[in-house]
């Protein structure tokens, strides 16, 4: 990997439902804690684009079902323009958010350049579409459909991209590594299993060789570009509580490291995103920290 990386904030909590009233998620923040504990002299960028956080309201919005869903595209038609500036300048892309709806924005950019593959590495498959629950009933937080929307399941408003065919990624050049529900009564997504993207459960994903293999298998009937998006609660909650939905098992920390070394380092690799780390939940600063350097060993080349 000789591309010059390039760091992109993208400060948004757009995606995430108030968890209180009067609550504003802190994802938003999450680049500059990040950039407080280090983050620019652990990966050495050849420049840092930073997006302006855009206003977040906890209500519905006229025109959408989708909660701040009109912020939420204008803010990720920016986010595409600076991906796609980027690459276009042989840079690879690390979009530092905020919250999973960035993942729409990131793919809208790169797919400018080619057909791409998603390898999503989230603890939770983020596959709410109006297939599996009732849009009537309430907003939708884009934050739990971030893998629906890429793959084409959603308001046209977030599916829909300037210059790019829908979907954005292919059903069966997506791998999802690290969903720890899919064995619980109530899953919420259980119509993934009817489709073509490979899931790795967070149960499978014990060795960091073997998960790397079956991904690669996936990403290899193509030879496509492909991105990488990086939720932080894929770590146990016992290591990353700093998020807005914790939970147990997560990948350990050595396979996670060696699974991302291994995806950027290959030289498809488009870009990648970070997402939903929320500084609110870490008044210390540890787990700021612990990103920072798990990020220098993924990116320190």
């Amino acid at each position: 990997m000789n591309r010059p990386l390039v760091i992109i904030d993208a400060p948004s909590n757009l995606g995430l439902r108030p968890l209180r009233p009067g609550h504003v998620p802190g994802t938003w923040r999450a680049p500059e804690a990040l950039r407080a504990a280090g983050l620019e002299a652990a990966l050495r960028p050849s420049r840092v684009v930073a997006l302006a956080h855009p206003a977040y309201e906890p209500g519905p919005e006229a025109g959408t079902r989708m909660r701040n869903g009109h912020r939420i595209r204008a803010f990720n038609l920016e986010l595409a323009d600076r991906v796609a500036e980027t690459i276009d300048g042989g840079g690879f892309p690390v979009v530092v958010g905020g919250d999973c709806s960035i993942l729409v924005g990131a793919l809208a950019g790169a797919r400018r350049h080619s057909a791409l593959s998603l390898v999503h590495v989230d603890g939770h498959s983020d596959f709410r579409h109006p297939g599996n629950y009732d849009p009537s009933a309430m907003p939708g937080a884009v934050g739990g459909m971030d893998l629906a929307l890429a793959t084409g399941r959603g308001e046209a408003l977030l599916t829909e991209w300037p210059d790019v065919p829908v979907p954005l990624v292919p059903d069966a050049q997506v791998v999802q590594i690290g969903e720890r529900e899919a064995r619980d009564r109530d899953y919420a997504f259980p119509d993934i299993r009817e489709t073509a993207i490979t899931r790795i459960e967070v149960f499978e994903a014990q060795e960091a060789g073997g998960i790397l293999a079956a991904t690669r298998r996936v990403l290899d009937r193509t030879g496509w570009p492909f991105w990488v998006h990086f939720d932080v609660d894929v770590l146990d909650a016992a290591l990353m509580p700093a998020v807005d939905s914790p939970g147990s098992p997560g990948i350990e920390t050595e396979i996670l490291r060696a699974l991302l070394a291994g995806l950027v380092q290959d030289v498809r690799c488009a870009g990648l995103t970070v997402t939903i780390f929320d500084p609110d939940l870490d008044p210390e600063g540890t787990h700021a920290a612990f990103l920072v350097a798990l990020l220098r060993d993924v990116l320190g080349w």
